[in-house]
């Protein structure tokens, strides 16, 4: 099996390779169209910015790929934010998949600390990104922004407020947070995106 993992400039790539890898997949790094196309799995990983990773989509025309994408797509973290239509990290339009604005953490109390950043658990669980996958579960999370709870929210957290830990339209599924660095659940998340 062929996963695309998607390459622009965004960190965190070693770790999902590594994780797919285990899993029995071939993951390929690429910013080759024909190869994402052609692969049966997309993963579009990564940490970063939300301006400078939509610019270098763009540059490289890997915009219109993933919103063309037929195949499962699978947006972790920074990942997640940019399928969504804004966010408010330098005030960025993105790839509008998930007709969704990406706001800003803000802090209500004093231990309320931006990045969130660390283990949290996963509620309100459905679809099959969850099978076997226990209600109040916990997986790591790093991140300053957040995408706001929705019809197409299959997995929620709270901190601060609750929030989408994971979302799903049609063939595109994201976490925010990282199911590579989230033991044996994230390993089962993965395994299920890859039966899809």
């Amino acid at each position: 099996m062929k996963v695309a993992v998607v390459k622009y400039n965004a960190g965190n790539i070693f770790s999902v390779m590594c994780a797919l890898k285990r899993l029995g997949a071939e993951p390929v790094l690429t910013d080759d169209a024909a190869e994402i196309r052609s692969a049966s799995h997309i993963v579009f990983p990564g940490q970063g910015e939300a301006s400078g990773a939509m610019a270098c989509l763009r540059e490289k025309g890997l915009d219109t790929v993933l919103r063309e994408a037929t195949q499962p797509v699978l947006g972790i973290c920074i990942g997640m934010q940019l399928l969504c239509s804004f966010s408010e990290e330098g005030s960025t339009p993105c790839l509008g998949i998930f007709p969704m604005e990406v706001k800003r953490f803000r802090p209500v109390r004093h231990e309320d600390k931006v990045p969130a950043m660390g283990w949290n658990s996963l509620h309100g669980l459905r679809g099959p990104l969850f099978k076997g996958i226990d209600e109040d579960s916990f997986t790591y999370f790093v991140h300053s922004f957040y995408v706001p709870a929705s019809p197409f929210t299959i997995a929620t957290a709270d901190y601060v407020q609750p929030y989408s830990a994971a979302i799903c339209r049609d063939n595109f599924f994201a976490t925010q947070f990282h199911p590579e660095k989230s033991g044996v659940v994230g390993e089962q998340i993965l395994r299920n995106f890859l039966a899809l």
